[in-house]
């Protein structure tokens, strides 16, 4: 997983309420098993109007999407978050978010940001034409207007994305202490560690 840190761009100024997961990405595409190319299916429906916002070459290579709120709802598909990172995506910004969504969104390097709906229509209207920057270090995001505003992260979340550590890259970060553990559990309850010796050694 890659660090997120700031994150500066167009965004895509979306802004649509209650999109599932089956808007991001319909169900025909789940049946792959890796993740790279879901991004041709991400909001296939809408990008069938050939005037989409999505095909937009003004939008085209956007970092960030603002969107409406309750976005991600519906199933737990984590290829959700996968056809948003094909697509380029690094951080969505919402009134709210499905916990399931936000969960998968975060476990693959995705930042969502909670603000009030009065900061998401002003985005909006900045996006139409100007970049906007989120500082996770600073939980902040601006534009080039001296819009300024703080949003709130669990500060686990943060020290994960800050330092670009999935769930195996958190295990490998305790390898040492881990290894020590293992040690010292072979001295004292040897019992449990048998066989496993020859299954390290193959």
């Amino acid at each position: 997983m890659e660090p997120v840190n700031q994150i500066d761009g167009r965004a895509i100024p979306f802004g649509r309420k209650n999109v599932d997961t089956d808007v991001i990405i319909p169900a025909k595409w789940l049946k792959t098993i890796t993740r790279q190319g879901l991004g041709r299916g991400a909001f296939e429906a809408l990008r069938e109007d050939p005037d989409n916002i999505f095909d937009s070459a003004e939008f085209s290579g956007s970092p960030i999407l603002i969107a409406g709120d309750n976005f991600g709802c519906g199933s737990s598909r984590e290829h959700a978050a996968w056809a948003l990172l094909d697509l380029g995506i690094k951080a969505v910004i919402a009134p709210s978010f499905s916990d399931i969504f936000s969960g998968n969104a975060f476990k693959n390097g995705i930042l969502t940001v909670v603000l009030p709906q009065e900061a998401i229509d002003r985005l909006m209207e900045v996006a139409q034409t100007d970049p906007v920057m989120i500082d996770l270090e600073t939980q902040t995001v601006s534009t080039p207007f001296q819009d300024r505003y703080s949003f709130e992260i669990d500060a686990f979340r943060k020290n994960c994305l800050l330092g670009g550590l999935d769930e195996v890259g958190l295990t490998m970060a305790r390898n040492d202490a881990i290894s020590t553990h293992e040690a010292r559990m072979r001295d004292q309850l040897p019992f449990l560690a048998r066989g496993t010796d020859a299954v390290a050694a193959a």
